[in-house]
């Protein structure tokens, strides 16, 4: 059964909001939920995560709101934390990381952290049996994939495109896909620009998808309800799901 991993922006429209919907996301064939934290420069995401990610910081989102959430979720759904290196730096990983684990946060997804510079973080995530979750591009050589790979835990991000998130650019990700499985048992889940249109043809090679900009794209709608929101996403990940297996 391959995987589907939803990105959510944290708290937003609200905290109560996310919660619900993570938990919807849950019965409704998500394998994992990737907490966004709102940040003011989210260069790795389109304009629909950036306009969520301002929204929420505008609505006055908190990092202990992100604390909040998890405690809830991370029960009852596969948690991971996405969110730039800035966010995680300023509250100090070596006392982060800790309370990340005491929640049951399974992994970070960090995109502005290169592989050199995770390298040291590698023992505090390790101890703490925390996945840093390691990304791979279509741009990277076949040497820089067997050293990014190597030690890869949980699942690699397999970016689609060199590019932002949402964008409908498409790529021929077999080659890639070959190659990483070469060097690693470690899953592959592919990310940017899958949507229920192109998930089928993205997952091929693969053992995932992860769908961020189609669900924010639902909660940016502000003429649903907080109830209809998290039964089109709801929908949305059923379809992708259905589709990602058939």
């Amino acid at each position: 059964m391959k995987k589907l991993v939803a990105y959510i922006t944290s708290g937003y429209p609200e905290k109560s909001f996310s919660i619900d919907l993570a938990l919807a996301l849950a019965e409704n064939g998500v394998d994992a939920v990737e907490l966004g934290i709102p940040f003011s420069d989210p260069v790795a995401d389109g304009p629909l995560i950036e306009m969520a990610n301002h929204k929420a910081l505008e609505l006055g989102f908190k990092f202990k709101h992100l604390l909040e959430i998890s405690e809830v979720i991370a029960p009852k759904i596969d948690t991971l934390w996405m969110g730039y290196f800035n966010s995680f730096y300023q509250h100090d990983l070596q006392n982060l990381i800790p309370l990340a684990k005491k929640i049951g946060i399974s992994g970070l997804i960090i995109p502005d952290l290169p592989h050199e510079e995770a390298l040291a973080y590698k023992e505090l995530f390790d101890l703490n049996e925390i996945s840093n979750i390691s990304f791979v591009a279509p741009t990277d050589t076949q040497e820089r994939i067997e050293e990014i790979v190597k030690e890869s835990k949980k699942f690699i991000y397999m970016v689609a495109y060199a590019g932002i998130t949402g964008s409908g650019v498409s790529e021929n990700l077999q080659p890639i896909l070959s190659s990483i499985k070469k060097y690693t048992k470690t899953p592959v889940y592919v990310g940017f620009g899958v949507n229920e249109k192109t998930a089928k043809e993205k997952v091929k090679g693969a053992d995932g998808v992860i769908v961020g900009s189609a669900f924010v794209d639902i909660l940016l709608q502000d003429g649903l309800s907080y109830g209809q929101k998290v039964q089109k996403c709801s929908k949305l990940a059923q379809i992708i799901k259905n589709k990602i297996n058939s």
